[in-house]
């Protein structure tokens, strides 16, 4: 198929645009926009988003959409935590940096040096009324990904798709891994999608082309996406179908989970919502897809 930017949206290609819920956790995006833009060019979606940084909270609500809300609010458990605010903001967590692992790479020692820390507050997303009825999460929480999972479970039981960003080497003391976000997710209904992208560093001492950001062969971490599981498209009534659809195929060009999905739900209502979105592929493509049985 053609590039991304150039494909039609799921709205262009269906006719119908469901309303979206994002909750994002870690609202303050280093660069670039988020994930979930094209649902906000679609006019489709609302977002509650989360960051303790009260001046990056008050940014965001000075730029927001009509019917966003940032709040300054740290999630996690509900307890009261240590956060440890390091040189870089980026790496900033309710988790200590882990001295052994930072040492691996060239720039982590200096970026994870801890410049202060807070007694915060947290709060479960669970007990965050305005999260209510989110139909995709992502968080950038830098390891405390896996405490606020455990306290959403209410929040998962209505979610479409989640965008976390999971580690492979523990840069924090004492950080779930990916597989252990991916067993509790399993747990709750969810298969892994897709990871996007698979980062990697260089080892010291190797330094390549004098770039201390170059990636070579240990893989450190990712943005894991996880979608409702589609071997069970039983357990998902017909606006979650319709739902996860569009987000999968607007938000990451999933386009063979959109169309089974759409199948699914065309099956139930005695629709056309498949071959309507395969006509509108079909000229897109270099080949014209299948059709549906």
């Amino acid at each position: 198929m053609e590039t991304a930017d150039s494909l039609p949206s799921f709205v262009e290609l269906t006719g119908t645009s469901p309303r979206q819920k994002v909750v994002d956790i870690g609202a303050r995006h280093i660069s670039g926009e988020p994930v979930y833009a094209p649902l906000l060019r679609g006019g489709a979606a609302t977002v509650v988003g989360f960051e303790p940084d009260e001046d990056a909270v008050a940014d965001l609500n000075t730029r927001k959409n009509p019917g966003d809300i940032y709040l300054p609010y740290a999630v996690g458990d509900g307890g009261r935590h240590t956060l440890h605010i390091c040189a870089a903001g980026g790496m900033t967590s309710l988790l200590k940096p882990n001295p052994l692992a930072m040492e691996l790479f060239h720039g982590f020692p200096v970026w994870s040096e801890v410049v202060a820390t807070q007694e915060i507050d947290t709060v479960r997303l669970d007990d965050v009324p305005e999260t209510e009825g989110a139909t995709f999460l992502e968080l950038d929480v830098q390891g405390a990904e896996l405490m606020i999972l455990q306290n959403a479970v209410e929040r998962l039981r209505r979610a479409y798709v989640l965008h976390v960003e999971v580690e492979f080497l523990p840069l924090y003391e004492g950080q779930p891994l990916f597989s252990e976000i991916e067993l509790f997710l399993r747990g709750q209904g969810f298969v892994l999608h897709r990871f996007t992208p698979l980062t990697s560093r260089v080892l010291k001492p190797l330094m390549l082309g004098n770039d201390i950001y170059a990636g070579m062969s240990q893989i450190v971490w990712s943005d894991a996406i996880f979608v409702r599981d589609f071997l069970r498209l039983d357990l998902l009534a017909d606006e979650e179908l319709l739902g996860l659809a569009h987000i999968a195929y607007d938000c990451y060009r999933s386009a063979d989970l959109a169309l089974r999905l759409l199948a699914e739900h065309d099956r139930r209502s005695g629709g056309s919502l498949a071959r309507a979105y395969l006509f509108g592929l079909r000229d897109r493509a270099p080949r014209e897809p299948a059709a549906v049985a």
